[in-house]
């Protein structure tokens, strides 16, 4: 049952952010940008070296968080969670700096920053209303 509520859940998620960007492109005038699927997409050089540094410094983090939550302090580890998302966000938003300062097409930043919000708020709605299962 968690599977498939899960897996419900991330489908709503998606056709949502969907509809927004979809929108927001519409309003806003704002064109599509081709992106390759598993691609790094960075805006320049600069971005491409913050970006690996970011990376490297959050990997570090949650590695010595996660052994640290395990071995230690065992009913915290929703901590781990929260360190997740806080690097994850912190992506987001260099990417949009990068993207409002540095390219051609300023408005992409809108939507780069409209997606990590819906993910936000998705991942808010289903912590607080259990939707999958009481932690």
């Amino acid at each position: 049952m968690f599977w498939i509520k899960f897996v419900l859940i991330v489908l709503i998620v998606f056709v949502v952010t969907s509809i927004v960007k979809v929108i927001l492109r519409k309003l806003l005038n704002i064109e599509k940008e081709k992106r390759e699927f598993f691609s790094y997409n960075h805006i320049n050089e600069l971005h491409r070296k913050i970006d690996k540094g970011l990376k490297i410094i959050s990997s570090i983090t949650l590695i010595i968080l996660i052994y640290v939550l395990l071995f230690y302090y065992y009913d915290s580890i929703y901590w781990f969670f929260i360190a997740l998302i806080f690097f994850s966000v912190l992506e987001t938003v260099v990417r949009a700096f990068f993207e409002w300062k540095y390219t051609e097409h300023p408005k992409q930043s809108i939507l780069t920053l409209s997606e990590m919000f819906l993910y936000l708020i998705a991942i808010v709605i289903v912590i607080q209303f259990e939707l999958l299962g009481t932690f």
